[in-house]
């Protein structure tokens, strides 16, 4: 079984390229047992959507929440 290293490892990987149908396998194995890993996953995916919304100039969901100063 995986580490919870090696998993933050291939959940960092899986973004930049497809894993192979055992890093694939072991990693969802170990996403079943580990509720810290899952949450570092869904982390990752919220970090990534909200930079890439970021660089492409679109509003983020906190914006509405600014202070008014910066509004």
């Amino acid at each position: 079984m995986l580490s919870c290293k090696e998993v933050a490892r291939l959940c960092s990987e899986e973004f930049e390229r497809s894993l192979g149908l055992g890093e694939g396998t072991a990693l969802r194995v170990h996403l079943m047992m580990c509720k810290g890993c899952t949450n570092y996953r869904i982390q990752l995916g919220t970090l990534r959507r909200a930079m890439q919304a970021y660089a492409q100039g679109k509003a983020g969901p906190d914006d509405d929440q600014a202070p008014k100063s910066e509004r």
